[in-house]
């Protein structure tokens, strides 16, 4: 038996007063320390290598500004703002990460799911509040999202973000497409219908839109068309030939200028009734607290919000941060994100992200650091202070084509429902049920759904594990699952049982009910049947009869009591894949060890980890010295197999 080495007892109680001691210390070097870790650029910046990185972050800052403006102008239509809002935020968010953040590459801003968030509550607070001005609702919502983060940041919180797996996250983000996709229609084809609220707005839309279908506006819907030929065409030449560009397209501003120009020209407004962005003043709106009583509405609705930001963030730049070889740090990204909504909510600004097609072409452009996020903040600055009452003519259709023509990535997901499927089965279905509920109820009921679902899934799984009866791989010590491998050799005498999942309390029956029926032998029901047995033989003994209700003599007799079915005398438990067990499952093993010892069956344990030998000990499972650990505990289970085989 191998020796455990001694665990030194921690007084928690002094770590917990030595570690606050140690934090509310201040000396001068643990405050610079505080200052360089809160703003990360303190540390690279002076370090910037200017001559090897200067060149890829002004080339992909200025491909990422040209990229931002449109795709800013074209995402206020899913906020419900106007469009100044969105660019008043690519702006803020841009100069606050480069600041706070800690990833190189991620793009921090406007995002399209977000922004749909933001539209779903400004629309609802609208209907509610009546007199509101929509930024208002947008500035209270973003400003309470980011105290969530920053609160989060404080009390360490970055764990919540395992909890949304891949699965969960896609089917958010698939099913919050169709949402935005089915929110776009009545822009491509000219129509006017109430933004649908509360559950079931897809459907509802959809109904509303092919009501009004006959009221189409022709000039749009020709607009759209050609719109979307030409920006899919672009997207696909650029797909293809990306290996050969040294920067991507600029089709969405080739798109915008020349829409705004035949729009303008052709009066495409005054002759068709075409539907344009209208007036978008310059400069910047003076500074403005948000509503304390709006807060108080959204604070509900500011928790997904915030929870969707934090994560699209933190798995972006760690995705990428693994990809260049260098960290982050989770719980600054929480504090980068937080301020980069409540300091723009401030200035009339909504709530931020990153967006993986952006970082993406932000990676593929040379970006070497977050200096690419200043170039493309002064671009905006740039529409910002001298071209944005230019964009006056833009037709609305187009913005709602850029924002349908971005989906195609999160759409293309379900061409790989079938390869997810053959991969994981369960994984499928948590996607499914995620999008469809993100799409058919509402977004933020999605992301709580597959939530859920992908935790029962795991509880399932558990509760239900794979069990199996061990076979020996012949001329060798090994052992495997006799169902799945030919050419297995039964164990004389000896069966050996897997569970392949932590036991507790949820899963004990199944334990339970899956070792009786391998082993074809229920000790309970079997005890039961002597003790019936052995009643009835000492009826017929007092009564004079020394023939047994069968026939037999007393001597044969007793040759009953052993049951024919029994053909083995140890049972060995692998217990490799039980990474825990809980009191009834220390029970559970208790009982069964109890219940084969009455029958002649010794139990045996293999391949415990120490987690659960120590729940063992603790559970009186050895008895009270530990005297027989050496003959019911083996460290693999050809030792216990050799143990057996030893007994008489």
């Amino acid at each position: 038996l191998m020796e455990r080495k001694p665990h030194i007892k921690i007084n928690r109680k002094e770590v917990i007063l030595a570690k606050l001691r140690k934090s509310c210390s201040c000396t001068p070097q643990k405050l610079k320390n505080f200052v360089m870790d809160f703003f990360p650029v303190l540390r690279w910046l002076p370090k910037y290598q200017c001559k090897e990185y200067i060149w890829g972050d002004v080339m992909s800052g200025l491909v990422i500004g040209i990229i931002l403006v449109p795709q800013a102008i074209a995402y206020s239509l899913l906020a419900g703002l106007k469009p100044i809002y969105s660019l008043y935020t690519s702006f803020f968010a841009n100069i606050i990460y480069f600041l706070m953040g800690t990833s190189r590459h991620v793009s921090v801003g406007i995002f399209s799911l977000i922004s749909l968030m933001v539209g779903q509550v400004v629309d609802r607070e609208l209907l509610l509040a009546g007199g509101v001005y929509a930024i208002g609702i947008a500035t209270a919502l973003t400003f309470v999202a980011g105290v969530y983060q920053v609160l989060m940041g404080i009390f360490r919180l970055g764990f919540v973000s395992m909890y949304l797996s891949e699965s969960v996250l896609d089917g958010f983000a698939t099913g919050a497409s169709l949402t935005i996709l089915t929110a776009q229609v009545k822009y491509l084809i000219g129509i006017k219908i109430p933004r649908s609220q509360g559950h079931g707005m897809l459907v509802i839309t959809w109904i509303n839109i092919f009501r009004n279908i006959s009221q189409a506006n022709l000039c749009d819907v020709i607009t759209s068309a050609i719109c979307i030929v030409v920006l899919v065409t672009a997207k696909e030449l650029g797909d293809r030939y990306k290996h050969k560009l040294k920067f991507p397209l600029p089709t969405e501003l080739v798109v915008i200028v020349v829409a705004t120009l035949v729009s303008h020209y052709g009066k495409l407004n005054e002759v068709y009734a075409s539907s344009v962005s209208g007036a978008i003043p310059t400069g910047f709106i003076p500074p403005k607290v948000p509503e304390f009583n709006l807060m108080l509405r959204v604070a509900v609705d500011a928790l997904p919000l915030a929870i969707v930001s934090f994560v699209f963030t933190v798995s972006l730049s760690e995705m990428f941060a693994k990809k260049y070889a260098y960290t982050i740090r989770a719980n600054q990204e929480m504090f980068a994100v937080g301020f980069c909504n409540i300091i723009p909510s401030f200035f009339h600004s909504f709530a931020t992200s990153a967006a993986l097609a952006k970082t993406l072409v932000k990676t593929s452009t040379g970006c070497q650091t977050q200096i690419s996020g200043v170039i493309s903040a002064m671009m905006v600055l740039l529409v910002l202070l001298f071209l944005a009452p230019l964009f006056y003519s833009l037709q609305k259709c187009v913005l709602a084509c850029i924002i349908i023509v971005s989906l195609r990535g999160a759409l293309r997901k379900f061409r790989d429902v079938p390869a997810r499927y053959h991969v994981n089965k369960v994984d499928t279905l948590v996607w499914v049920v995620t999008m469809s509920a993100s799409a058919l109820v509402s977004t933020e009921i999605g992301l709580l759904v597959g939530i859920v679902f992908s935790m029962l899934c795991i509880i399932v799984r558990t509760q239900r594990p794979r069990t199996a009866l061990l076979g020996q791989i012949q001329d060798t010590s090994f052992y495997e699952d006799d169902l799945e491998y030919e050419n297995l050799s039964t164990v004389p005498k000896v069966k050996i049982f897997r569970f392949e999942a932590p036991l507790y309390y949820a899963n004990r029956n199944y334990f339970l009910k899956s070792l009786y029926r391998l082993t074809n032998l229920d000790p309970n029901l079997e005890a039961a049947r002597r003790k019936k047995y052995e009643k009835k033989e000492k009826q017929h003994l007092k009564k004079g009869n020394h023939r047994t209700a069968n026939g037999l003599g007393i001597g044969e007799t007793t040759m009953q009591l052993v049951p024919k079915q029994i053909d083995f005398q140890a049972l060995v438990v692998d217990c490799s894949s039980i990474s825990f067990l809980d009191t009834t499952g220390v029970n559970t093993l208790k009982e069964i060890l109890k219940d084969y010892k009455n029958l002649n069956i010794s139990v045996l344990l293999a391949c415990c980890n120490p987690s659960v030998i120590d729940s063992l000990k603790r559970g009186g499972y050895f008895g009270r010295d530990f005297g027989c650990m050496q003959e019911m505990l083996f460290y693999s289970i050809h030792n216990a197999v050799l143990f057996a085989k030893d007994q008489k």
